[in-house]
């Protein structure tokens, strides 16, 4: 998963086309005479699709193996996350939300700028390098990558525990510390369960 860049732009009745007003890329997985029209490429997508995005709306367009996330307020201001196709969505929606919000707290007069990329904004700098990495701005994915490590914490207990060549029936059957109502609902649940083993 990987965010190319992030851009801030402007399109209101005012203007023909949309206004870059700040941008930050991370393109140092392209070769050092690459990145300068990789750069031109996100900037013109980031343009181009504002400008044919509906104000309060948001939309994902793929263009080859990269989507640009964009989101459309209705007051004008819109962002872009140009990232890959492995980056969720839902994430780059949230990030866009905050970051317009920031943004507009930062520059409030943001309405009144026409030029290009004339915005020093080195929060949205930072946002590109943090949110690298899904799980900073999601508290889902978060939980799901907590929940997932855990999973595999206790997968590799279990597996330690059985390759010391106990069976974990004879660990039941041992404790004393479980109650005979216990023993007995874990055995009804392994039959149970092993009339739906495939064989």
């Amino acid at each position: 998963m990987k965010v190319l860049g992030i851009g801030i732009l402007r399109y209101n009745s005012d203007v023909t086309e949309p206004v870059m007003l700040t941008q930050s890329c991370e393109l140092s997985s392209f070769g050092f005479f690459q990145r300068s029209s990789v750069r031109e490429m996100i900037t013109f997508f980031n343009k181009t699709i504002a400008k044919r995005t509906p104000p309060g709306q948001r939309q994902s367009v793929q263009n080859q193996d990269y989507f640009v996330h964009v989101y459309m307020r209705v007051d004008g201001l819109c962002g872009c996350i140009t990232c890959d196709a492995e980056y969720p969505p839902r994430v780059a929606f949230s990030i866009l939300s905050k970051i317009l919000e920031d943004f507009e707290s930062f520059y409030p007069t943001w309405k009144k700028e026409n030029r290009n990329e004339v915005i020093v904004w080195p929060q949205l700098d930072e946002s590109l390098v943090k949110y690298q990495d899904p799980a900073n701005a999601d508290q889902i994915m978060r939980i799901q990558r907590n929940l997932d490590e855990t999973r595999e914490v206790l997968h590799n207990t279990i597996d330690s525990v059985l390759q010391r060549g106990e069976k974990l029936e004879d660990l039941v059957e041992k404790s004393g510390e479980l109650s005979a109502q216990s023993k007995l609902f874990y055995k009804q649940a392994k039959k149970a369960n092993s009339c739906c083993a495939v064989v």
